[in-house]
Parts: structure tokens; sequence; C-alpha cells
């Protein structure tokens, strides 16, 4: 099997590090990640300028680009092979609710949507993640996703990816199968004065969970839910976000 993979958080971060080196023994293994952090660079992908894809040790690639643009580069010429697999992450930080619009994590691998299996997304969730230096602090949940791949991905949908976020706790309580929750407005922005006197801003923090259950699931929890409570979350998200709920009564208003 040969496996991708990319990240947000730059070639070097632990999280990527310690999922190489899980996923080893699984195939050939290869690193395709931003030469420094891309976070909340959700898709995007480099279209005003040439990337540059560097070779810094054995399978081993940065990219002076985006996530999007280092699975891209990897899916359409830059190898001389296909992969099997694309694996993004894992992120330093959880990937919850409506934070999948911006993540760079995620868009990694919506960008190997179209592969023979599933993407997957890899979040570790908690509060102290950020801090985190050394890929041992990643180790757990790198073998988590090792375990998950070797058990047999179960089937998606074409155009669909895993979002795994896995909560930063010594045991897990388990895995559950979640849908994406939503988060209240964000909070403000804040205003500050740089030393040169002009006006700066900072985008405000993300707003709280919604703790209220989605319509029509009485079993099935958010992703929210299942991480606070020391559960790996997955969740299938899709590329197609047309709402086929209301497609056929707006076609029927609009065609008169």
């Amino acid at each position: 099997m040969n496996i991708l993979i990319a990240n947000d958080d730059g070639v070097f971060a632990p999280g990527i590090q310690a999922l190489a080196l899980a996923l080893a023994p699984l195939g050939r293994v290869v690193v395709v990640a931003p030469e420094s952090e891309r976070s909340g660079f959700s898709s995007a992908l480099t279209l005003d300028r040439p990337l540059r894809p560097i070779k810094i040790a054995s399978d081993v690639w940065a990219v002076n680009g985006t996530p999007a643009d280092c699975v891209y580069l990897s899916m359409n010429g830059l190898f001389d092979f296909e992969f099997d697999l694309v694996v993004s992450g894992i992120n330093s930080g959880a990937n919850l609710g409506d934070d999948v619009l911006y993540s760079g994590t995620v868009g990694a691998a919506f960008e190997g949507r179209l592969m023979k299996q599933p993407a997957i997304a890899v979040s570790l969730a908690g509060p102290n993640v950020r801090a985190y230096d050394d890929p041992k602090d990643y180790q757990l949940a790198a073998q988590w996703v090792h375990d998950f791949i070797v058990a047999g991905l179960p089937t998606l949908p074409p155009r669909h990816i895993f979002n795994i976020n896995i909560p930063d706790v010594p045991k897990f309580q388990g895995a559950k199968i979640t849908y994406q929750g939503r988060r209240s407005q964000s909070k403000p922005i804040t205003s500050h004065v740089d030393p040169r006197g002009r006006q700066v801003y900072w985008i405000g923090l993300s707003g709280e969970a919604v703790a209220d259950p989605q319509k029509g699931f009485t079993e099935i929890e958010s992703d929210f839910f299942a991480v606070a409570n020391g559960y790996v979350s997955i969740t299938p998200i899709q590329m197609d976000a047309t709402n086929y709920d209301i497609l056929t009564s707006l076609h029927s208003q609009f065609s008169k």
C-alpha cells in the first residue's frame, strides 16, 4: 500500500512525524507537507506563483504551498506511482463542527477524495495539544489510526472522507460514528493600534459548541459530544453541500 501523508501544521510538526512512524509497517509512506504552518487554509490552491517541492529526507517533501497543494501535486504527477490512501494529520488541535470549513487538515483530505479508499483527516483534541512538540505526545493517537486502517476502512460513497477527532486522554472510551456538530457565533474581533499607529484586528475565537441534538438522530451524538466524553469521533463528511431536502421545492418556485 502506498500512503500519502499531509497536514497543515508543517512538515516538521510532531503530529505528522508520529503518524508517519505509526503507518510505516503498512507499506510505503510518503510525507508531502507545507514547509511551514498553513492552518486555516481549507481547500485553497496556490494559483498566483509556482510551487517548489523540496525533498528533505527519504520520502519526505516540503512544499511552499497549502495543504491541498501538497496532495494535488502528489496525486497529479509529482511521483511516478499512485497512492492508495491519503491521511491528513495528525493536527495539533480539534477540527469539530463548523471548524471543518476552515481546516487545512480537512482540506488536504478532501483533495484526496477520489482515492480508491476513503481519505482521512485526523486531529488530536485537547486543551494542551498546541503546546506539544514531541512526536511521543501523538503516539497513542497515531497507533489508533494505524489500527483503524488495519481493521479495514468502512465504505463511503464517492467524494466523501472521514473526519476523525481523537481526544487527548490516557485511555479512550471507544469510538463513535458521529454527525458534524455546530458552533454558536464566533467571538467578536479584537482591535489594537500597532506601534506605527495603524489599526489592526485579530480574528475572534470560535463560538461555543451547540449542545442541542440534531433532529432525526436519537442514538447518534455529535462530534463535540464524543470527544468531550473520551470517545474517538468518526464523522463521514462530503464535498457536495447541496441541500437536497429543499432542492425540489426551490426548483418549483423558480420554474413558475
